[in-house]
């Protein structure tokens, strides 16, 4: 018996549910099964699946609108296989964009079936809670509603595109939006690749999307590299989604980043709003990602925030934006004592600016580039961070709202030793 694997399959043809409970029980898995989007509504309330196998076209209501519903309310933190006797392109893209693992066309050959089970299931279980899971997990309010409609029109271009935004407001998520479903997705850990063998990078990504993060730190060779990716997309079939959180013009004016490059990716471009821009998304935000905690067994079912503690989380500016604001939640949920996370504890977990400014900021000379001061400001602020924790960088990456991997890229640009070292 395969433990832990249960399965959700919504379909309004009992035929259907009983073939596919059929077949899935003989491998092992445990099945539960709903007639309609309501009744597969009341099971999700109760408890998490592993897997939903969702009907597209179903009678009270289809399974594009619940999948909506689900991401909005931040319940879609399992992955989700859509099946559909008569779908089309465009419905998988949607599905896929609002966050469904892949797409199904009945009658569905076993081995698909089986296949595509086994490898959602490996997927959820190493990306149940990791990230906001959609454009709707980002929140509600008329910022995201606008972004939301920006990133559609421009969708279905082959044009590249340049994502602005501060540190973890979720780049990644709108450039997922972009990705069409059984099509490459290229993502490099790290861009040293451009410098060294560009092509290699779009041979990769071929009839699909590359997403390079970051593009504002780059070397010049990277640039260099950058440019030959930009002339062969057409060749390659691939859309470029490129992200920054640097001012790409002053640095452009500066001398430090190449002006045709510059101007390619400045052509279409979308800013992503920082996270106090849209504060009232904040409550909602916080106990979705609470919630996704308590589902993965890492906090206490009963756990909750107190209405004064969603209000602090409300005000606080979140210089480290989602990312941030998903570190202090999981630090939150891991040493709340009792049911309630209360003010005083919220408190606690963050640094206020209020507290933080005359503490952390150095006197900074005035005759320095404004890029010079801030490398002053940030070298200062990361040595505090990481003396405070005592060099736990799992702590300093929650604190400062940002990926291990770009705290240890900083830290490195910066010049800071860590201890050891």
């Amino acid at each position: 018996m395969i433990t832990n694997n249960t399965i959700l399959v919504v379909d309004d043809e009992i035929g259907i549910r009983e073939l596919l409970s059929e077949i899935l029980r003989d491998e092992g898995y445990r099945v539960a099964l709903a007639e309609n989007a309501e009744q597969a509504r009341v099971w999700r309330s109760q408890t998490r699946p592993d897997l939903v196998l969702l009907d597209i076209w179903m009678p009270d209501t289809d399974g594009i609108t619940l999948l909506k519903d689900w991401a909005s309310s931040g319940m879609l933190t399992m992955p989700v296989i859509m099946m559909s006797g008569h779908g089309t392109i465009d419905t998988a893209v949607e599905a896929t964009r609002i966050g469904a693992f892949g797409y199904l066309e009945k009658p569905i050959p076993l081995q698909k079936l089986l296949s595509t089970v086994s490898k959602a299931l490996r997927g959820g279980q190493s990306k149940q809670h990791t990230a906001l899971l959609s454009l709707a997990s980002l929140g509600k309010g008329p910022l995201i509603t606008d972004l939301r409609k920006r990133l559609e029109q421009v969708a279905n271009l082959k044009t590249p595109l340049l994502l602005m935004g501060e540190p973890g407001v979720g780049v990644e998520i709108c450039a997922k939006f972009m990705h069409r479903p059984n099509t490459p997705w290229v993502e490099p850990e790290t861009l040293t690749s451009l410098a060294e063998s560009p092509l290699d990078l779009l041979e990769l990504a071929r009839d699909g999307v590359l997403f390079l993060k970051d593009v504002g730190e780059i070397s010049k060779l990277a640039q260099k590299g950058l440019l030959l990716v930009l002339s062969k997309l057409e060749k390659y079939n691939v859309r470029l989604v490129c992200a920054t959180s640097q001012p790409l013009a002053e640095l452009t004016a500066q001398g430090a980043y190449h002006p045709k490059l510059f101007e390619v990716l400045s052509s279409l471009s979308i800013g992503i709003p920082a996270l106090r821009a849209h504060r009232e998304d904040i409550p909602e935000l916080a106990n979705q990602i609470l919630s996704r905690f308590v589902e993965s067994g890492e906090a206490a079912s009963a756990v909750h925030f107190s209405t004064a503690a969603l209000n602090c989380l409300r005000n606080y500016d979140w210089p480290g934006n989602l990312t941030q604001l998903t570190g202090v939640v999981h630090s939150l949920a891991l040493t709340c004592v009792g049911d309630e996370i209360s003010v005083e504890a919220v408190q606690q977990a963050m640094v206020f600016p209020e507290s933080a400014s005359s503490s952390v900021a150095p006197e900074i000379p005035l005759d320095l580039s404004l890029r010079e001061a801030r490398d002053l400001f940030e070298k200062t602020y990361f040595e505090r961070l990481i003396d405070q924790e005592n060099g736990n960088m799992t702590r300093v990456a929650d604190r400062a709202g940002l990926e291990r991997t770009h705290l240890y890229r900083k830290i490195k640009l910066l010049g800071i030793k860590l201890r050891g070292n």
